[in-house]
């Protein structure tokens, strides 16, 4: 008796078989994105290799590449005021549009218990996107490629480890940018690993 045969056996529902589609390993025109993951309290690793897990988890997404982790003293505040931060970049393809992007980063951050009391304040996790394919958007609500990502060696310096050709949109090669700025305060944990999921 062939399956077909078999009346137990339903076909699937096609939104079913769209969705399997969409998180398919073999995304259809994917575009790639760069995200930095950031964090100073709580378990940092624990909370940056979950951050990198809820990505993965996400439907029309594959992560790539998982940078080192970088210590790096939190920016505007007084020196010893709040724990150092654990920084990352993760590279990913993904099929979804920047505005739902972006949704799911904040999801993310949510999941986390982000609060978002103060500018500068400590937080669980932060989730940015620095850059999506070669976009460049002033838009209030993303703007692309993130407007601060060019001073940031706790962005560029990651960034630059897992892709050393890589180009800011509007800014050049992220090596050049890397070399016009600080490295104060940013330094390489060896010690510690983000894993890729599998």
């Amino acid at each position: 008796m062939t399956p077909h045969s078999d009346p137990t056996v339903q076909p699937v529902p096609t939104s079913v078989v769209e969705q399997v589609d969409a998180a398919d390993t073999t995304l259809s025109n994917p575009r790639r994105a760069v995200i930095s993951l950031g964090s100073n309290l709580g378990n940092r690793l624990e909370t940056l290799q979950g951050a990198v897990d809820a990505l993965e988890d996400t439907p029309g997404l594959r992560v790539k590449a998982v940078s080192p982790v970088y210590e790096t003293e939190p920016w505007g505040v007084e020196p010893g005021s709040q724990p150092a931060y654990f920084n990352a970049v993760v590279v990913v393809r993904t099929t979804l549009p920047p505005a739902s992007l972006l949704e799911r980063a904040q999801a993310v951050e949510e999941a986390f218990h982000r609060v978002r009391d103060e500018r500068w304040g400590p937080r669980t996790i932060d989730v940015d996107i620095v850059a999506y394919a070669d976009v460049v958007s002033d838009d209030p609500v993303l703007t692309l490629p993130h407007p601060r990502a060019h001073e940031r060696a706790f962005v560029l310096a990651p960034w630059h480890d897992v892709e050393p050709e890589a180009q800011l949109a509007g800014h050049g090669p992220v090596a050049r940018l890397l070399d016009d700025i600080t490295r104060e305060g940013v330094a390489p944990r060896t010690d510690l690993e983000l894993r890729l999921p599998e």
